[in-house]
């Protein structure tokens, strides 16, 4: 029962981060584009959720990320509003930017380094509750039979491997990329059958079960081989999908 539990509210909490993801990029895009000045205010939270039809939550995570990235600026009883100098934007990845299979390789190349330091902490730092967190998203990852929910449960292990490290910055940095953490499923898993889905949340998992037992034994050098092989095999997946290979899909290494 608690680990049904664990596994309900973590599908709800990455669900509630997808959206917010959601509503970051595409205010981002409006003040990108000057549509949304610097000083310009932004909606109010009953506005937003009557218009895109989310939670009062959801709007408030966007809110705290986009202020966070210096972006919004709060007036105590005036409301949120478009920073000075929001039209400067640091290093960015849109979804946009990982549709093909060229950008979903330079991500991962990227996150090579970043995921590896994130297991070598997490197995120093981790606490009874960050293993039971990593537990619950190996469990819903391992339940999940649509590409939705594998890629919520695969963001909510990464996250939680982050908070592990008790380091705010790997939390932040982890936030900042979200789901984009995640390569797009949809470049190798066409279709909606569930069995297909399943297959490939648990070939993941197995990767993933490796990281979460370097880390509850407290063993940073095997949490960080473990963490650079999944990304590794990640890369090799992409590559042979890439080359127009047969084993592009479903290939562990």
């Amino acid at each position: 029962m608690a680990t049904g539990n664990a596994i309900r509210a973590v599908m709800t909490v990455t669900k509630a981060a997808s959206l917010a993801d959601d509503l970051v990029q595409r205010f981002e895009e409006q003040i990108e584009r000057g549509e949304m000045p610097p000083g310009s205010r932004f909606p109010t939270e009953k506005a937003i959720t009557e218009s895109f039809g989310v939670s009062r939550t959801v709007v408030r995570e966007a809110y705290s990320r986009l202020a966070a990235r210096g972006l919004l600026v709060s007036r105590r009883g005036s409301g949120a509003y478009v920073a000075e100098g929001a039209q400067y934007r640091a290093f960015q990845v849109t979804p946009d930017e990982v549709s093909a299979i060229d950008d979903v390789l330079r991500l991962l190349e990227m996150r090579m380094g970043f995921e590896a330091e994130m297991a070598d902490l997490a197995a120093q730092r981790r606490t009874e509750a960050d293993l039971e967190d990593i537990r619950a998203a190996l469990a819903a990852m391992d339940a999940s039979t649509e590409a939705e929910g594998s890629v919520s449960a695969d963001a909510a292990f990464h996250a939680a491997i982050a908070r592990a490290t008790g380091n705010a910055y790997f939390v932040r940095f982890t936030q900042f990329l979200g789901v984009r953490l995640v390569p797009s499923r949809k470049l190798y898993l066409q279709g909606n059958d569930p069995k297909k889905h399943q297959r490939y949340a648990r070939m993941i998992n197995r990767d993933h079960e490796a990281i979460y037992a370097a880390i509850e034994a407290g063993d940073p050098a095997a949490a960080r081989r473990a963490a650079r092989r999944h990304i590794q095999k990640s890369i090799d997946r992409h590559e042979a999908l890439k080359a127009g290979r047969s084993d592009g899909e479903g290939d562990e290494g």
